[in-house]
């Protein structure tokens, strides 16, 4: 197994050190969309898939106008996983299974540019793009972003343990390497993704927390305009507000064993970047 780490797509927000912690408050904020390419030896898995390749020819009918305003995406098909993935090499048809944390449009903007490949999700997260919570929740999905029809694989959340977290799911057709792990609040369906690398485990945490303060044992925190951000788009407080509690016990029983890293940090992109070259 080879991991590769990817930016599937840069966000410039206003809002500086307010978003990500850094610099002044008057230069734009950097947000990323991290992304693992997965080579197996029965062809190629991606965890996420960031904005898409219809993002940058066609923003606002993949993004739409309000998402372009707040994140000032950079729209440069170098960054979307499909270049990256055939500049490492390979071609798209090789990408034969994409797991999703959950289905926002710049985790799944990227699934028509892989149309053959299976993409494994929670049942829940479906559901609420069906429309079966409401138009409140249906609202944060974008409709052109499905409209090939994917190949859905969809999971209930019963399952084994792993480190404590109960509800696990093996996926149809991959290895019992990579798990879903239940990490619901952002949205119903929301996963995390974990990845035994043969030297300790990987765990994409989605939007299950924005910024690595979130999991400081001692005093968690983050900045002020992130943690709006995360608030406004909770579908569940409840189990949000637990689930980072039980990744900060996960850093506090198991930190040598699990790395965990969120969606959109770049710190975090470039130092797994770093380590894995």
């Amino acid at each position: 197994m080879r991991i590769h780490h990817l930016n599937g797509g840069t966000m410039r927000p206003f809002g500086g050190r307010l978003v990500d912690g850094t610099g002044g408050l008057l230069r734009r904020a950097e947000m990323i969309c991290h992304c693992l390419l997965i080579e197996l030896d029965s062809g190629l898995v991606l965890i996420e898939t960031g904005i898409g390749e219809q993002a940058v020819r066609h923003p606002k009918e993949w993004l739409g106008s309000k998402f372009l305003l707040l994140t000032n995406p950079v729209l440069e098909l170098e960054q979307t996983t499909a270049y990256q993935v055939e500049a490492l090499g390979f071609r798209r048809e090789d990408v034969r299974d994409i797991v999703l944390t959950h289905l926002d449009l710049d985790h799944a903007g990227g699934l028509a540019d892989f149309p053959n490949a299976r993409v494994h999700v929670y049942a829940e997260e479906l559901h609420s793009l069906e429309g079966a919570y409401g138009p409140k929740e249906r609202f944060r999905y974008k409709a052109p972003q499905f409209r090939h029809g994917p190949r859905w694989e969809a999971y209930s959340d019963f399952g084994e343990s792993w480190f404590g977290f109960d509800a696990v799911r093996q996926l149809t057709g991959l290895p019992p390497e990579i798990l879903l792990i239940p990490l619901s609040g952002h949205t119903r369906g929301h996963a995390g993704v974990a990845v035994d690398t043969g030297d300790g485990w990987l765990l994409s945490a989605g939007d299950s927390y924005f910024h690595p303060g979130t999991l400081d044992l001692v005093h968690p925190q983050q900045p002020i305009g992130i943690s709006i951000f995360e608030r406004s788009m909770q579908t569940l407080p409840g189990p949000r507000i637990e689930n980072q509690h039980r990744l900060r016990e996960l850093v506090r029983d198991h930190g040598d064993e699990v790395t965990i890293f969120s969606a959109h940090n770049a710190a975090e992109l470039r130092a797994l970047q770093h380590v894995r070259a």
